[in-house]
């Protein structure tokens, strides 16, 4: 990483500081503006085709209830690996995302398979607890066969200010995680404005996150276009500045097929096509599957089939 950029304010909580507020602000009616008007673009059908076998190969399929079980996760890594099971030419999905202690049970059942265990760590949803328990978090996790963690960051440290505690959090939390890939959740519906979404990305790039990700799914809102927007542009920016790709994921509330559309439309105007790939974009969800997979076949046949065409999740 360019030492210029991250060398001037690494363990320096006043440069650190200077930097973040130096970003510039975010023109919220602008960006909600231009995020409506990519909304609004429509593609052909061909493309729709692409974009929707694109999406599929995005997805973090995540099961993150407490009632989760064993049974239930191989059952979503089997829908993960071959989404519709009468179609071999459906790619299969990113990454099936689950709790720590199921971690075992998704690699067991995904061996074999390109599909990436994520798991997800650090106290998830709150991110409030010491840093020692949530480094044993993602010890526990990445000793159990997981290959990407989805980190939370401690939202009540940033909104106080503390961003050098959050920083070192994160650097903390990617030397844990070994080979795997770090995806640093914000919970940008906690941050409460454009500005501290900005900040908390560059904030997350700069500590070394493989991705921003933008909600844990808990709380609403989650993901939002004009929130995309800001990430997507830092990961540009920061690309930029110092020839580093870094990723985005969105994930909360993302249900139909036409946003997860709506959204590489957006990641094609504002990061560049090279972002276009699982490697660098994801969708966090449980139910814009279901829905990729209808309107797929919605394309090849002319007809929607009804809900018993795909799988209850």
């Amino acid at each position: 990483m360019e030492s210029s950029l991250v060398g001037d304010v690494a363990r320096d909580d006043a440069a650190l500081r200077r930097f973040l507020h130096g970003l510039p602000g975010v023109d919220q009616v602008g960006a909600e503006g231009r995020a409506a008007s990519l909304a609004a673009r429509s593609i052909k059908t061909t493309a729709k085709a692409w974009a929707i076998d694109m999406a599929i190969s995005m997805v973090d399929l995540t099961t993150l209830e407490g009632a989760d079980t064993p049974g239930k996760v191989r059952s979503l890594c089997a829908k993960a690996a071959r989404p519709d099971p009468s179609d071999a030419s459906v790619p299969s999905v990113a990454a099936v995302c689950v709790y720590p202690d199921l971690v075992e049970t998704a690699v067991s059942a995904l061996r074999g398979s390109p599909v990436q265990i994520a798991s997800v760590a650090t106290a998830f949803p709150s991110g409030r607890a010491a840093l020692s328990t949530k480094l044993q978090d993602v010890r526990d996790a990445v000793a159990a066969g997981a290959t990407e963690i989805d980190m939370v960051i401690d939202r009540g440290a940033f909104l106080a200010g503390h961003y050098l505690q959050v920083f070192e959090e994160i650097i903390a939390v990617k030397a844990e995680c070994g080979p795997a890939h770090l995806k640093v959740i914000l919970e940008t519906g906690e941050l409460a404005t454009l500005d501290n979404a900005r900040r908390a990305s560059w904030l997350a790039l700069l500590a070394g996150g493989d991705f921003i990700k933008t909600s844990t799914g808990k709380i609403s809102p989650a993901a939002q276009p004009p929130v995309a927007l800001v990430m997507l542009e830092a990961v540009r920016d920061f690309q930029a500045r110092t020839g580093e790709l870094r990723g985005v994921k969105l994930a909360g509330g993302i249900r139909a097929a036409k946003e997860a559309v709506r959204y590489l439309v957006m990641v094609n105007e504002v990061a560049g096509e090279q972002w276009l790939t699982p490697a660098l974009f994801r969708f966090g969800a449980s139910s814009l599957l279901n829905d990729l997979l209808l309107q797929r076949h919605k394309l090849s046949t002319g007809s929607y089939d009804g809900p018993d065409y795909v799988t209850v999740d």
